[in-house]
């Protein structure tokens, strides 16, 4: 069971690692994140590591709740996860975030939402314009499926040759 949660939350940091690269394909989206980002007072390599994890976030939340396994992870909606990266406050997509990481770099962005989150003020403010940006991206994602529901799967397809960390 163990192991099932540790692929799930694999899948997830895959699809956030994924998302801005797919947004991406139309550059003027990530000039304007970059503008965005700046504008907040945040570094845009940091910025997008925590967009990315983010998304990590909503969709482990939204796998949690469906009690999906690996398998069933890649049949969750994008438009579910963005739904989750933009309703849910920063300490409920917090709340689901493994106990055990494999990779420090994902460890240090959800610490760093963690301590944004719980500071209040202006950080807390950061922490819920990164998620409103994910939600963003994903919202834009999933539009650009003409036929049916953009899933997680589809996704992970889609990025293929897009990340090198894949």
């Amino acid at each position: 069971m163990n192991a099932d949660r540790d692929e799930v939350w694999r899948r997830c940091v895959r699809l956030g690692h994924a998302l801005l690269p797919l947004v991406d394909r139309e550059p003027w989206r990530r000039e304007r994140r970059h503008e965005t980002l700046r504008a907040w007072g945040v570094d845009t390599g940091t910025g997008e590591g925590l967009i990315g994890i983010c998304a990590a976030l909503a969709a482990h939340t939204v796998a949690k709740d469906a009690s999906a396994s690996p398998e069933e992870f890649g049949a969750l909606t994008v438009t579910a996860v963005a739904g989750a990266a933009g309703g849910s406050q920063d300490f409920e997509l917090l709340a689901g975030a493994p106990d055990r990481f494999d990779d420090e770099r994902d460890e240090r962005a959800v610490m760093l939402l963690r301590v944004c989150s719980y500071a209040g003020d202006r950080h807390a403010l950061l922490a819920f314009r990164l998620a409103q940006e994910t939600r963003r991206a994903l919202t834009v994602l999933a539009a650009r499926s003409p036929q049916r529901p953009l899933t997680c799967q589809d996704v992970l397809r889609m990025a293929v040759g897009t990340d090198p960390d894949g």
